[in-house]
């Protein structure tokens, strides 16, 4: 019975936890209402073309929505539609999302979000993965779908004690998550962004435990190490007489991550200060994210609606989890990265990888995405055995183009079942 002791996902089933819904209290809803009233506007002039950031005509559409026609309600039934439960590992509280397999025989799979990504940026993927035979595909391939709050995030709070929690830590606790306390002989993982990292980690240092990974980027874990981890350039300069549209692109990428990743290792508690007292200065911060890295074609309501937008800005919210959510980045960076072998390729665990058009490297067509990747050195860290690319999509995978995400995944797994 591949993956699982004792219990099957359907009839009979015997999950070892019980569930718990997902609830806010009316005061803090009610408490969310008079900050979002009583916020104090910064004059935001001469920022038509958004140069500075966040326009504020938006953000103030935004925040009157939020007050006048956004339900949590409705959307708190919406998540609740799945089973949630919280848990303690280690020392450190998890929650976790679960939809059970229906098929002869699920592989159980847990799924990494990024940020400033909720466990909800994986709700358009969790049925079709699950359920395959009700989306059209073969029920063979279903799996048990578990997907978690990284810690300090969302309802994997309050993260009081644990303050060095980084991505490679995160791996070690999934691993007892899933074979210590769900009792799983083996799984798979998948994972994007911050996800991608921990589902590394766990091909590398859990390979003989797993059937597989699937990941939404193939970046090497090491990636944060160094005096100038919070440096997306690297502290590299721009190389001189290259094209103009690759110095362009080049531009390009460091305005999207620069201050992003620099204020994240550097100065998050900091900015927390602001984050966590307001509400729309925490709905800023994050939305310019989602504005900036998702393939919205200038309109982030082409990718998230406008409830969509405040139903994740909510589960950091009401969670107070703004501040040790950004830590992630720094303790990356202070907790370096270090191998737990030396074998080549470092994630031994055969991985699947998509890619997407919105994040070409400058100079790289979609075309040529995958024999760029490659011809590099990352290539060589992982033991690839799939990989596809989309004109299609941004950095929020399987939100924007979840039917491909989906199929990716299906098609890494296919052989390791």
């Amino acid at each position: 019975m591949p993956g699982r002791l004792d219990r099957t996902s359907q009839g009979g089933s015997v999950f070892p936890l019980q569930p718990t819904k997902i609830h806010v209290s009316d005061e803090q809803l009610a408490d969310l209402r008079t900050r979002l009233k009583l916020t104090r506007w910064p004059l935001g002039v001469g920022n038509d073309d958004w140069y500075y950031g966040i326009r504020r005509d938006y953000l103030e559409e935004l925040v009157d929505y939020w007050l006048k026609a956004y339900d949590w309600h409705k959307a708190e039934a919406a998540i609740n539609r799945y089973e949630h439960y919280q848990v303690n590992v280690a020392g450190v509280p998890v929650h976790f999302m679960r939809k059970a397999g229906i098929g002869p025989n699920p592989l159980p799979l847990i799924l990494t979000h990024g940020w400033p990504w909720t466990f909800w940026h994986w709700s358009k993927v969790i049925n079709p993965l699950a359920d395959p035979a009700a989306f059209g595909g073969d029920p063979a391939e279903a799996f048990d779908v578990i997907v978690p709050s990284l810690p300090g995030f969302g309802f994997s709070t309050p993260l009081i004690n644990n303050q060095d929690m980084n991505f490679w830590k995160v791996a070690d606790l999934w691993h007892t998550l899933m074979t210590g306390v769900l009792g799983y002989e083996k799984y798979a993982a998948g994972g994007c962004d911050i996800g991608a990292l921990v589902s590394g980690q766990l091909g590398h240092k859990y390979a003989s435990e797993l059937y597989a990974i699937h990941i939404g980027s193939a970046r090497k874990l090491n990636m944060f190490n160094g005096d100038r981890g919070w440096d997306f350039s690297g502290g590299l300069p721009i190389p001189e007489n290259i094209p103009e549209d690759i110095r362009a692109r080049i531009i390009e990428l460091d305005r999207r991550f620069a201050s992003h990743l620099a204020v994240h290792v550097l100065d998050s508690s900091t900015l927390a200060y602001g984050l966590s007292d307001s509400p729309v200065g925490m709905l800023a911060w994050i939305l310019e994210r989602w504005m900036k890295w998702s393939d919205n074609a200038g309109n982030i309501e082409n990718v998230f609606s406008k409830d969509d937008i405040l139903t994740h800005a909510m589960i950091y919210w009401v969670n107070n989890a703004i501040e040790t959510s950004m830590r992630m980045y720094a303790n990356a960076n202070r907790y370096p990265w270090t191998p737990a072998h030396d074998r080549w390729p470092v994630i031994e665990a055969p991985t699947g990888i998509t890619f997407v058009g919105y994040e070409n490297p400058p100079g790289v067509s979609t075309q040529n995405r995958v024999k760029d990747f490659l011809d590099s050195d990352r290539a060589a860290w992982y033991n690839h055995v799939n990989i596809t690319v989309h004109e299609r999509g941004g950095h929020f995978i399987p939100w924007e183009i979840p039917h491909a995400w989906v199929d990716d995944l299906r098609r890494t797994f296919r052989d390791y079942r």
